[in-house]
């Protein structure tokens, strides 16, 4: 009992200090809140941008042409090396030459004319194999080792596509995430700053709580919880617009960002996990900022 006792008196001195340092705390209520709007920011980006590599490596192909005049071995031998690759999915797909002719002949009615005055001796085409990576950022180097195979002649995946798109999403990832440690780093310093009047306010009544024995655990607490508070209300709106802002740029978009093959993740399976993470981020933010300026005042 004693224990719920003392839980429910520091969250009772943690809501006064609250209002008591009203325009102290609306400072940093706001400025969590400019940082939590940006990890949700940072966090959408990051997810969407990983569900729209893990889209594209279905597909974003490499397409490894081999020599008209290899032997069924040393297709065989190909096929077998591009497997031992370990970045290349299982899902390997092959097409001899006269195979990619009769898709030619299916195509189009003049385009079979042509075809069909070839004998198989004159088939200038060549066999390809379709390679499909597990990850999209390695297809350069998956496409270089493919290259190198004896009786291959060139590869083909769009290689300048490729690069210019996952460069792209690197940039933005890193951006997003070097500016939130950065918005955090400032929301603890002014969380911690509030604490500091707190503790310098009520002085008095904590040297009096020391001479009497009580613990710095009891001390600490209604701070930890006023920080834990402070960061919890911060985090109100940011979740607010991330519900409903996301779920408007969804339906805005069309679901797509920018070309069909960039699909944005669904509202419903992103908005709630990003809530939480506010929440914690909030809470989390909100409570190192207040145990740095305990600390330090307990330590005089």
């Amino acid at each position: 009992m004693r224990v719920f006792r003392i839980i429910r008196k520091s969250f009772r001195d943690a809501f006064k200090s609250v209002f008591r340092n009203f325009s102290l705390s609306m400072a940093s209520i706001s400025c969590t809140a400019v940082t939590l709007i940006l990890v949700a920011v940072a966090v959408l980006v990051t997810y969407n941008v990983n569900s729209i590599t893990e889209d594209l490596k279905d597909v974003l192909t490499i397409v490894v042409f081999v020599d008209s005049d290899a032997t069924e071995e040393e297709i065989s031998s190909i096929e077998e090396s591009i497997r031992s690759i370990s970045n290349v999915q299982d899902n390997l797909e092959y097409n001899s030459k006269d195979d990619i002719k009769n898709q030619l002949r299916d195509s189009d009615e003049s385009m079979a004319q042509v075809i069909d005055t070839l004998t198989e001796e004159e088939n200038p085409l060549q066999s390809t194999f379709v390679v499909n990576v597990v990850d999209v950022k390695e297809i350069t180097d998956t496409a270089n080792q493919i290259k190198e195979l004896d009786k291959v002649t060139s590869v083909k995946y769009g290689e300048s596509i490729v690069n210019q798109v996952v460069s792209m999403f690197d940039v933005v990832s890193i951006s997003c995430i070097v500016a939130v440690i950065a918005l955090i780093l400032v929301t603890a310093f002014l969380i911690g700053n509030t604490i500091k009047i707190t503790i310098f306010s009520r002085r008095q009544e904590i040297n009096i709580m020391r001479l009497v024995g009580t613990s710095n655990t009891v001390i600490k607490l209604p701070f930890l919880i006023e920080g834990f508070v402070l960061g919890i209300i911060g985090a109100i709106v940011p979740i607010i617009i991330t519900i409903y802002g996301y779920t408007f740029l969804y339906d805005y978009v069309g679901g797509k960002f920018f070309v069909d093959m960039m699909v944005l993740v669904e509202p419903a399976e992103i908005i709630y996990t990003c809530s939480f993470v506010l929440l914690l981020v909030g809470g989390l933010v909100g409570m190192f900022g207040s145990l740095r300026a305990v600390r330090r005042y307990l330590k005089v």
